[in-house]
């Protein structure tokens, strides 16, 4: 059970993420935050979750509540509840944090977290990316990383229902 709480600690609500942000500042980490509805993980989003933390100390990942993946994926969807979610990736090494939001975006989420470098996939040009405006007036980057082909939750998705 220690190794099962020491992955619920990765899990933080906003609040108790800000002082663990104090924390890193103050130790000078490089803070890399990306975001995700991440239903069923598969090995495109372990590449894509490694190849972000190679860019800095710290990965954040903003994962969308189970509200707002039903808003943006559908009805039946999410497959797996948001707690499923979260300590699935919280077991993964390079992770650092994980906090929910559920708002139409993770704006507000980036304004609070201010990370040094923020992170999407290559489907988007930077300057699309959600955050860009608060990442890049603090001197910060964004990254857009290729994905793995062949892999996505939609193709899993539609192998499941077509057997």
């Amino acid at each position: 059970m220690k190794q099962i709480e020491s992955i619920k600690n990765k899990i933080y609500t906003l609040e108790n993420l800000e002082q663990q942000l104090k924390v890193w500042a103050k130790e000078s980490k490089k803070i890399v935050f990306t975001n995700g509805c991440f239903d069923i993980i598969h090995q495109g989003h372990i590449d894509y979750l490694a190849k972000a933390k190679d860019l800095g100390d710290i990965l954040i990942i903003g994962l969308n509540t189970d509200k707002s993946v039903s808003e943006i994926k559908g009805k039946n969807r999410p497959i797996q509840d948001q707690v499923s979610r979260a300590i699935i990736l919280a077991s993964m090494q390079f992770v650092d944090s994980i906090v929910y939001f559920s708002d139409p975006t993770p704006y507000k989420l980036i304004k609070a977290i201010q990370p040094d470098i923020l992170v999407k996939g290559a489907d988007y040009k930077a300057e699309e990316i959600i955050g860009y405006d608060i990442v890049k007036q603090k001197g910060g980057e964004i990254k857009t990383l290729e994905f793995l082909e062949g892999y996505s939750t939609s193709a899993i998705e539609k192998k499941i229902l077509s057997s």
